[in-house]
């Protein structure tokens, strides 16, 4: 710790665990607005030490391929927590389980930074009073880059999440919609990862207005759709804004989607992709050849919408 800083936070000894959903993003026209958050999650449990040590220990999905140090994405998202509240722990013990898979368009690094904040703030006395859900969505998008997976993430169900300057900073916020029960989530997950780094890289500086015209309009409707009338989410997921600018990094999928729509389905590119989303409450035999009609390629996973968030318990 830096000589003159002072640690103003009295932390927990005790240990907290976090719960956090997947989430699919976009949603086909709500591109970085509209999320869904789904029951795939990754429970992180974290402790404070008295040592100068970032003790970490991740298993299921990517732990192979994750740093397992000061530069876990969970390890800086508390320490950004942390930093926002006015202190500084000496050391992190964390546990990482992850469900959520990686490169795929569902959210893994999303749950990991809401994740981070979650367990920041309850290790700390009052740290509830110290940053409040709206400073957790504002400090999760700005380590995200855009708020709509850790809109979904952080608060659960649907979620639209927008950019507003206050005190001349751009800042995340979100307000969460509660699902029309009778709704069903089919994903359809390649073996092919895409970063999202890479799917932004693809969109073109400028689109026709003709075709923001289009998204605006089903873009509203995809939130009564959601909410009062699930009948209306094919038209009201109908894109025209990203998901075919985005075909040479996944062309399986973006076929895949033109494929189902064309058969009727609700389908889309589930957040920067490659996965693809059905959102549908389809009998089991429309549902059996959703999934027949998507080929090796693509491992199908039924999932249930979260109502919940994430949730914090004493491990």
């Amino acid at each position: 710790m830096a000589r003159g800083f002072k640690d103003r936070l009295t932390y927990k000894a005790t240990p907290i665990q976090v719960s956090v959903p997947a989430s699919a993003a976009n949603l086909g026209p709500g591109f970085d607005a509209l999320a869904l958050a789904c029951q795939i999650r990754d429970i992180y449990i974290a402790q404070i030490l008295d040592e100068e040590l970032f003790d970490v220990d991740v298993t299921g999905e990517g732990a192979d391929e994750i740093r397992k140090d000061g530069k876990h994405l969970v390890i800086k998202a508390m320490m950004r927590g942390f930093e926002f509240m006015g202190g500084k722990p000496r050391g992190i013990a964390l546990r990482a389980l992850n469900e959520i898979p990686h490169g795929r368009g569902l959210g893994s690094s999303a749950a990991a930074i809401v994740g981070g904040l979650n367990l920041a703030r309850n290790l700390v006395l009052s740290g509830s009073s110290l940053m409040t859900d709206d400073d957790l969505i504002a400090l999760a998008t700005d380590l995200e880059g855009h708020p709509d997976n850790v809109a979904a993430a952080a608060l659960g169900g649907a979620t639209i999440s927008w950019m507003e300057t206050r005190v001349g900073v751009p800042t995340g916020c979100a307000v969460r919609l509660s699902v029309d029960q009778s709704i069903r989530a089919l994903l359809l997950i390649p073996n092919t990862q895409l970063s999202t780094g890479k799917a932004r890289k693809m969109l073109p500086e400028s689109v026709p207005h003709k075709d923001a015209a289009i998204n605006a309009g089903r873009a509203a409707l995809l939130v009564h759709a959601l909410t009062t009338r699930p009948d209306l989410l094919f038209a009201a997921t109908e894109d025209h804004l990203h998901q075919s600018y985005r075909r040479e990094g996944m062309p399986k999928s973006v076929d895949l989607v033109n494929k189902l729509r064309a058969a009727g389905v609700a389908a889309m590119i589930s957040g920067a992709g490659p996965s693809v989303l059905v959102l549908h409450n389809s009998t089991t035999a429309e549902h059996d050849d959703i999934v027949k009609s998507a080929g090796d390629s693509f491992r199908a996973l039924d999932v249930e919408l979260s109502p919940m968030g994430a949730e914090v318990s004493n491990a």
